[in-house]
């Protein structure tokens, strides 16, 4: 069980960010108000994940709050900011911390976010891919749309093929058959115009249809 300890100033942010903690069918480890308060996390029973609102904009004028990097040496950290410049976000990456993503980020996106960084993966939202792979900050966005839009079921099995999962592991995840799968995949590769799985991934980078 993944468990994950919540630092946001404001009672409310704090309630709502338990409550898609819950919702994803992870654990609780605890919640504080500050960064400082973090030794309130219980010690024979540590956290795997602390997501951190930074409500005090520390990335504002290109202050960095080191203390996160030190924190993101001992467990893995999610931030949540608002509109950190690119520079800024490659310094977050730089000082190990897993994820930086917007504090509107959707239950789902932060859901799959948890898990990502739980497993040892680095996590972007599309706008900060640049600072990841050194991809231009318009990049992502300068593509013409696709002919065919992928399908939400789609999009979950690129997000799998991106964690480099098998199609029999596909299907185990999402309850179907390997055939089902199978031909999942073959539709985005379709859709994509991508000739191979990779490609696939690397394109839905460019779009915006993955989290690293």
């Amino acid at each position: 069980m993944i468990r994950v300890f919540i630092v946001a100033a404001s009672p409310v942010s704090r309630a709502g960010l338990r409550s898609m903690v819950l919702e994803a069918g992870l654990e609780v480890a605890g919640s504080a108000a500050h960064l400082d308060s973090i030794d309130e996390v219980p010690s024979e029973s540590p956290a795997d994940v602390i997501v951190i609102e930074d409500a005090s904009n520390h990335f504002e004028n290109g202050r960095h709050n080191v203390s996160f990097g030190d924190l993101a040496r001992e467990v893995a950290v999610v931030l949540l900011a608002d509109r950190p410049e690119q520079t800024e976000l490659a310094e977050a990456f730089r000082s190990g911390i897993r994820a930086v993503l917007p504090r509107d980020i959707s239950p789902e996106q932060l859901q799959a976010a948890l898990r990502a960084v739980a497993a040892g993966l680095v996590v972007a939202h599309p706008s900060g891919i640049g600072a990841v792979v050194g991809i231009p900050a318009s990049a992502a966005s300068d593509v013409s749309p696709l002919a065919e839009p992928l399908t939400r079921r789609e999009r979950e099995v690129l997000q799998m093929l991106a964690g480099g999962l098998a199609n029999k592991e596909i299907a185990a995840r999402l309850s179907i058959s390997d055939h089902t799968a199978k031909f999942h995949v073959a539709s985005i590769l379709g859709k994509l115009g991508a000739a191979t799985r990779a490609e696939a991934v690397a394109i839905g980078i460019r779009r915006g249809l993955v989290f690293l």
